[in-house]
């Protein structure tokens, strides 16, 4: 790129508040023979005058100072926007402040170093991108920004095998996709990744809503099978807004990408939406939405209107595009509960959250009774609850709640993925009742096509079930959807575990381990794969690298006693107990069954089910159980579970 030369114009953009700043880079520029046009002398009311529009339609570029302060200005954000439409925009980073939303397909000149010198690398490479853009409107340039940071994850509960989802680490998962182990594939043409919303409110506490907001499109554009929508944990992976648009789509495998920003005041919401193409990195549209609060929701629907008509441009008569949420609310105030306790519950750091994320949807209730997501939701919450902190009478009052409210989901809207596989979770984690779940996790499996984490529980059940063709086709699908999910690749590995399909499962556990080394469930079945392959050594080494406590202590009993004497897997064993009491008689039935102790083993099994141990959800393939699954008292437990009919 040559150097500018005196006949190049340009049309600088900053915040009044910047001045300062940005007279050194306007004298900087004139020195080398550019005419700068800056209107830092105008009042604000006249920014957008005849001189200055004229001005900004005529400059050959379009230079933006971006800064904290800049950021907020819808002045500057017009004047970008024009420029960036016109092709001929140029952003500038004068205090290390990344570009808004929108305005991050071309990387930024980091000027936040610059102490006026003209012969600079950073101002060096300012004048290149001034003599190449005005010689070449409409270039994609790359500049150096700042060096990206490591996006941090939430924490997890040690959730139940079968519904629980894990956060990813961003560096392994971008790594993977990099190199074309994963994403990657050709897109079809409505196909979309919805981009986590940028909160603007100033308030880190409205993240909720702002995420909440671009879940509830993804879940409305799912209903359409016509469209292929990226899982939210995926598209996630990017909402650091260092990766333009081409690579975003390149790595989800979509066709296009829907980008947003919140601002939400006490009561005004505004919402900034951009659809642009993959393929190109271009704008299809874009809109701002400036209503009253309590106008969320029209406002949700319209741009899930506008991106279905965008994404589908040919359909026949008969197909019909939905845009309105299953199973919603069309009160504000019970949406706002409903995210916050979304957000919760997907935060699961301690009991207290999980309560909390269930008093927000009690509230939503409260507002809207009819709302049937939020009773979906509700007993998804119940179920963990029980699982994870009740006893006695309390467990049970727990599951009757939950399935109460999973079936008043069902009620009020028959066709909402949600209910049913929340009416599957219960009837499988709490009720232990099997053959009961085959109904809703299928159902939940027709209705949530779109739905990767839906996909997710109905892959785990079936893989319980022994149906692993259907198991298969789930995951398959899921994968798909959440290329870059963790969890995603956990089930297939524990579905092929299941299918005694080692090679499969390993393959799959290692995929989901590359993606978050911490993903609990992962070295454990590694482990067990090692273990049942005689390589004692191997085994004990990925139980103990194994995050979840009750499963690390299961397997290094078995190699403690195998590699250490009998006695080492005794104080293992009685760890386990000590540590997690009748929560862990399937755990223990496992240890016994492996050591030859069958009368014991079966004695735990049986116990396991009076108490309804929710392991017992494994126990009809779990090979790590074959010493005792000839016993006719185990037999019975397998058809009190409803596993087997007769």
């Amino acid at each position: 790129m040559a150097t500018a030369a005196a006949t190049h114009t340009v049309f600088l953009s900053y915040s009044r508040e910047d001045r300062e700043a940005a007279m050194p880079i306007i004298a900087a520029l004139e020195d080398h023979g550019i005419s700068v046009w800056w209107d830092g002398l105008l009042a604000g009311g006249d920014r957008f005058s005849h001189t200055t529009e004229a001005a900004l339609e005529q400059a050959e570029v379009v230079v933006v100072l971006w800064s904290a302060r800049s950021i907020e200005s819808h002045w500057v954000r017009d004047e970008a926007t024009r420029g960036r439409d016109r092709g001929c925009m140029i952003s500038v980073s004068l205090d290390g402040s990344e570009p808004p939303l929108g305005f991050r397909q071309i990387q930024y000149i980091d000027l936040s170093g610059w102490k006026g010198d003209a012969s600079a690398a950073q101002f060096t490479e300012l004048l290149r991108a001034v003599g190449h853009v005005a010689a070449e409107p409409g270039t994609q340039l790359n500049f150096t920004g700042p060096a990206q940071g490591a996006s941090g994850g939430l924490s997890r509960r040690k959730m139940l095998l079968a519904g629980g989802s894990t956060v990813l680490v961003a560096g392994a998962g971008l790594a993977l996709w990099r190199g074309g182990l994963l994403g990657g594939s050709r897109p079809d043409d409505a196909s979309i990744a919805v981009m986590a919303f940028d909160n603007l409110s100033g308030d880190p506490e409205q993240e909720y809503f702002s995420d909440g907001l671009a879940e509830e499109l993804r879940a409305t554009l799912a209903l359409n099978r016509q469209i292929e929508v990226a899982a939210q944990t995926s598209s996630n992976m990017f909402r650091d807004g260092s990766k333009g648009a081409e690579e975003i789509a390149r790595a989800l495998g979509v066709a296009f990408i829907l980008e947003g920003s919140v601002r939400r005041g006490d009561d005004r919401l505004r919402v900034a939406a951009r659809l642009v193409n993959g393929g190109t990195g271009l704008e299809q549209w874009s809109q701002v939405f400036e209503r009253p609060l309590r106008d969320v929701l029209a406002v949700q629907g319209e741009i899930a209107t506008m991106v279905a008509d965008a994404l589908v441009a040919t359909l026949s008569a008969d197909d019909t595009i939905r845009t309105e949420r299953i199973g919603g609310t069309r009160d504000a105030q019970a949406l706002d509960d409903f995210l916050r306790g979304v957000a919760l519950y997907d935060l699961a750091a301690s009991e207290s959250s999980d309560r909390a994320a269930l008093a927000a949807f009690d509230a939503a209730i409260a507002r809207d009774p009819a709302y049937a997501a939020a009773h979906a939701a509700r007993s998804r919450a119940l179920t963990v609850i029980g699982s994870a902190y009740s006893t006695g009478a309390q467990l049970q009052a727990t599951y009757d709640a939950a399935m109460a409210s999973a079936r008043e989901a069902i009620r009020l809207a028959p066709d909402l993925a949600e209910g049913h596989s929340a009416l599957g979770f219960i009837l499988t984690n709490g009720k232990l009742d099997m053959q009961a779940a085959r109904q809703p996790y299928r159902t939940s499996f027709e209705l949530g096509y779109g739905n990767a984490g839906i996909l997710g529980s109905f892959a785990l059940y079936a893989g319980f079930m022994g149906d692993f063709d259907d198991a298969r086709e789930a995951v398959a699908r899921a994968e798909r959807l959440d290329p870059l999910n963790s969890s995603v690749f956990r089930t297939e590995g524990a579905v092929e575990f299941a299918a005694r399909d080692y090679a499969a499962a390993t393959s799959a556990l290692r995929t989901a381990l590359s993606l978050n080394e911490k993903v609990n469930v992962a070295h454990r079945l590694l482990g067990d794969i090692d273990w049942l392959a005689g390589d004692a050594e191997s085994a004990r080494a990925h139980y103990e690298q194994e995050p979840s406590n009750l499963s690390r202590l299961c397997g290094l009993a078995l190699t403690d006693a195998k590699l250490s004497g009998a006695a080492a897997g005794e104080v293992r064993l009685a760890q386990l107990v000590t540590e997690y009491g009748e929560n862990s008689l399937y755990q223990q039935a496992v240890v016994l069954a492996q050591w030859g102790r069958s009368a014991d083993a079966l004695t735990a099994i049986e116990q396991a089910w009076q108490l309804r141990d929710s392991g017992l959800v494994l126990a009809l393939n779990d090979p790590l159980l074959d010493p005792i699954r000839q016993e006719p008292r185990f037999d019975a437990v397998l058809r009190d579970l409803g596993f087997l009919q007769g």
